[in-house]
């Protein structure tokens, strides 16, 4: 028997019952139905629930990183090019 069988999993909540445009939650990143029946679940259940959510958690931020990269990409350029035009009118 594991030690996981005497004590409850706590619940991911954090208080922040909002839901994203996937459906998931964006305080727990769980979804209607795993935040539903939580109580009702074991604790091998809710384990996997947890692994998902902090899957789902990586992939947000990771998306987040990737299109943060791609507008500073996409804005220096004109960035260079009025640094540019500044330094030729002082001349």
């Amino acid at each position: 028997m594991e030690q996981l069988d005497f004590f409850d999993v706590p619940s991911p909540c954090v208080g922040c019952c909002q839901v994203n445009n996937r459906g998931y939650c964006k305080g727990c990143y769980r979804n209607r139905d795993e935040r539903f029946y939580w109580q009702q679940m074991t604790a091998d259940q809710k384990i996997k629930i947890i692994k998902l959510c902090r899957q789902r958690y990586l992939r947000i931020m990771r998306r987040q990183r990737q299109n943060k990269e791609q507008e500073s990409v996409a804005l220096s350029p004109q960035q260079q090019f009025l640094f540019d035009d500044v330094n030729k009118s002082e001349t």
